[in-house]
């Protein structure tokens, strides 16, 4: 049994049948082009590759290959389609159990990597590319914030496994002084350091939550219903505009839309 997850791998395959996929990109990234009921749309999704030539990155993190083939894959985007009335959406599927930690990485500019690829689903976004993030696994650290953060739509489905935090838990109790059962314990009041879904929804980031039947190997019914979502939430970015302000309306950002209205009065 592998140490690493394919959910992301096995969804990207779900989701993606039947697209063409995209070459030229590292084997920890699979990309490829085809319909979401009817809409154009890349699929990007960053899987484990046990032969990474970067031994940190080999179970599904998001290092110096993926990050540059990540910005990459999405400028390819942006450059095909800006002469273009109806713009391709980008289709993140994030299953990323951090970004690679290793002197390689730090001395090679991984902090550069991880922006590029921030950067370039930014400037999708900006110009028009309907971005969907869905996760189906974890969601960690910098490897979020590289690949799905900055989506207009972020999904998640209901399951244990679907996790969304700064730092893994064993990480986060030495770096906090506790132990796991202490940072659970402070996490069930404090919602930003909590790791279920549940707690991420109540800060206003995600737009929707599903549940499916079986989320490592989904069924028919699951990738009709995933669809289904991913359909209406490209459709919302385009009714509803491309910006991100549909994140502050939660009761626990109570604080940060108080703080943007004052600044938008004061200055």
């Amino acid at each position: 049994m592998s140490s690493y997850s394919l959910r992301g791998l096995h969804w990207f395959n779900a989701l993606s049948a039947g697209a063409k996929p995209v070459g030229g990109l590292p084997a920890s990234l699979k990309v490829a082009d085809g319909l979401l009921a009817e809409q154009p749309v890349r699929f990007l999704a960053v899987v484990a590759d046990p032969d990474n030539r970067f031994v940190r990155a080999r179970n599904g993190e998001v290092g110096l290959l993926e990050g540059w083939g990540l910005a990459k894959a999405v400028d390819e985007v942006i450059k095909a389609d800006q002469d273009k009335a109806h713009k391709r959406a980008l289709i993140a599927i994030v299953d990323v159990p951090s970004q690679a930690y290793g002197r390689r990485e730090e001395a090679l500019g991984i902090h550069q990597a991880l922006a590029g690829a921030a950067d370039s689903y930014a400037r999708a976004r900006l110009a028009g590319h309907a971005v969907v993030g869905l996760l189906v696994g974890k969601a960690m650290s910098g490897a979020f914030l590289a690949h799905g953060y900055q989506a207009n739509r972020l999904i998640a489905l209901r399951d244990p496994g679907v996790m969304v935090h700064a730092m893994g838990k064993a990480s986060a109790a030495r770096v906090t002084l506790r132990s796991v059962e202490e940072l659970e314990t402070l996490a069930a009041s404090v919602p930003p350091m909590a790791y279920d879904i549940d707690s991420y929804a109540s800060l206003g980031l995600l737009w929707e939550t599903l549940s499916v039947e079986h989320i490592e190997q989904p069924t028919a019914d699951d990738i009709s219903r995933v669809t289904e979502c991913l359909s209406q939430a490209i459709a919302d970015v385009g009714e509803n505009g491309r910006d991100l302000s549909s994140r502050l309306g939660a009761s626990n950002r109570a604080a940060s839309s108080h703080v943007r209205q004052l600044l938008r009065e004061q200055w």
